[in-house]
């Protein structure tokens, strides 16, 4: 089969289209023939060496696709089923996964990371980590939804606990992650914030619902989001950016505020005032991914149109380095899909 993996740590050049052999499945997995594969920024980190994984290695973690091969012990899906596949690997055996906290699993892993993933024609998952496609979705949409919009669900009702009327600014927002979280606030009926870097980001971004928008690469987007909040600030920001964007956020939040954050896309090193911390009563809530029943409530909600997956492009396998491009340079609004 065709697949695009690397070899050793580095730029996009390190990315190699190329013929390897394929997946060999065990009596609980599926085998999967991929339609459509959407790229995360842990694609990137992955690939740079910032997170290490065996080598040479597939990313992809998003997957949508048609069953090929079902292994013995399968009963729960058969050849042609359309699936998608969890990003999120638990055990569904220890403490975390029997009290509904699977996210927290002892042996929690991210497919496409610490598994080989969804750039190739074909991929293997264990059964439980399949799960059928919404109806009325393509392949296309069905990729573009489950990393991004668990996580982001996590983020918002789980950890930052969003309430309906309450402020959310919402950075990145032009992101996968962003148009997901856009989405989730206005679901719950909270007031959106939306900070993007370009003027035609800034009318997608309304036009997907955000209530106000900000550029901020024209404006200090702490500064605005207190002006749009007649001084208070916001209930919860919402953060995957990091180093580069980390004063400004807790500059943002109101006194009980909540800072929300699963990435550090700009640096992982930020200093903190820890009198401002108490003194304003804020929270600082660290995140990561979502659960398996967060994932099966957005695939209700998806199928359902109350949820909408946003794709920016679509690229053939073979332009995976294009694709993660065009990702590194924010120049996406929505998901990018690479079809095999």
């Amino acid at each position: 089969m065709k697949a695009v993996l690397f070899h050793e740590y580095g730029g996009v050049d390190k990315l190699k289209h190329e013929e390897v052999g394929e997946p060999t499945i065990h009596e609980e997995e599926v085998l999967v023939r991929v339609k459509a594969c959407s790229l995360n920024h842990i694609d990137i980190w992955d690939r740079e060496g910032i997170y290490k994984v065996d080598l040479p290695h597939i990313s992809g973690s998003d997957v949508a696709g048609i069953v090929e091969k079902a292994g013995k012990k399968v009963r729960e899906f058969k050849v042609g089923d359309k699936v998608f596949i969890s990003p999120g690997i638990s055990c569904f055996k220890c403490y975390s996964c029997l009290s509904g906290n699977d996210n927290l699993c002892d042996t929690f892993k991210i497919f496409g990371a610490q598994t080989n993933g969804g750039y190739a024609e074909f991929v293997k998952a264990n059964k439980k980590d399949i799960l059928l496609m919404p109806l009325g979705a393509s392949f296309e949409q069905t990729a573009a939804f489950p990393l991004v919009f668990m996580t982001a669900w996590h983020m918002l009702i789980n950890r930052a606990q969003l309430k309906r009327r309450q402020d959310v600014l919402i950075l990145a927002a032009g992101g996968g992650l962003g148009t997901a979280a856009m989405q989730v606030a206005k679901y719950i009926g909270a007031r959106v914030i939306a900070a993007v870097g370009s003027e035609e980001k800034l009318k997608k971004a309304k036009e997907l619902g955000a209530d106000e928008v900000i550029n901020y690469k024209e404006v200090d987007f702490d500064n605005e989001a207190k002006r749009l909040t007649n001084g208070r600030g916001v209930d919860v920001v919402f953060e995957s950016i990091g180093e580069q964007t980390w004063q400004k956020s807790i500059n943002s939040l109101a006194k009980n505020g909540r800072l929300v954050i699963c990435g550090a896309t700009s640096g992982e090193h930020a200093e903190l005032n820890i009198r401002h911390l108490y003194g304003n009563q804020l929270s600082i809530l660290g995140s990561i991914m979502g659960t398996r029943k967060e994932l099966l409530e957005i695939t209700r909600l998806i199928a359902i149109g109350k949820l909408k997956p946003i794709i920016d492009s679509t690229y053939p396998l073979k332009d995976a380095a294009k694709a993660q491009e065009r990702m590194s340079e924010r120049k996406n609004f929505g998901k990018i899909i690479l079809v095999p």
